[in-house]
This record gives C-alpha cells, structure tokens and sequence, in this order.
C-alpha cells in the first residue's frame, strides 16, 4: 500500500481566526480512528468544505496503484491511479517535525504544498512514515 497515513477526519472549525485569503480557509479536524489532530489549508474555491463534514485523509508517496514511485514530472498518460479515487490532490514536502515534551508525548508534522500548509499531530507512532524532506502527496474525499 502506497499510503503512509490514512484517517477519517470531522471538521470541528473552520477560519477559526478570521478568514486571511478570499479562496483559502483553514479547517482543524480531528480523526475518529487515531486521535489525531488536523490543522489544514484548502483551497475551497475548487473544494468547498464545510464545519461537520467527514472526509477520508490520506497521505501518500506516490499516486501510482503498484506504489512504484513517480516520475521527477506529472504523467499526463491518464493511467488509473490513486488520484482517480479521490477528489482533492496536493503535492507538497515535510518540513518541520516537532516533539511535545511529557506527558503528552505527541508529534506535529508541518508540510507546505505550495504555500497551503498542514499540521499533523498525534502519536509518533502513526507518522513515524513521514520523514523529514520527503516530498508526499495528499489526498481527501467526502463520506457519508
């Protein structure tokens, strides 16, 4: 399997701080499966989402279904892959890695697509695939 996470995630707020771009809003989610929190730019001129919705959130190396990593460019051939599957796609690089000290234990992950941002946070154990400077791919669908 080419996803390095995967999750259920409900939006609990969106802008929380007031809206900063016309086409951009932050929503803060957690995941019903790993106690994860999600903090995540989208672009919601062509992803409109809304407080209380579900979208299933995964995070992956590569697009291609037999996980065979990607060309250095995108491949315009239209063969299937995980893309096909979901309804919003970004690109983007792991950046940050910050530990919490006791008790929590917990991890955040920043990765910046192209100037939309992501925090991941949550047990160590669930993002222990996501490694400083990889570059992964995001991908979201609605469910329910």
């Amino acid at each position: 399997m080419a996803f390095l996470f995967e999750d259920i995630f409900v939006i609990k707020e969106k802008d929380r701080d007031g809206k900063k771009f016309d086409k951009v809003s932050r929503i803060i989610c957690t995941g019903e499966n790993y106690e994860m929190e999600l903090h995540l730019d989208v672009n919601i001129d062509i992803y409109p989402l809304e407080e209380g919705q579900k979208f299933n959130f995964a995070l992956a190396r590569t697009l291609n279904l037999d996980g065979s990593p990607m060309e250095d460019f995108y491949d315009q051939t239209e063969k299937p892959s995980y893309a096909d599957k979901y309804e919003y796609v970004m690109y983007g690089k792991v950046f940050k890695w910050i530990e919490e000290k006791a008790p929590s234990q917990k991890v955040s992950v920043l990765v910046s697509f192209g100037g939309l941002l992501m925090m991941l946070t949550g047990d160590p154990r669930n993002l222990q695939q996501l490694e400083l400077d990889s570059h992964i791919y995001l991908l979201m669908r609605l469910v329910g």
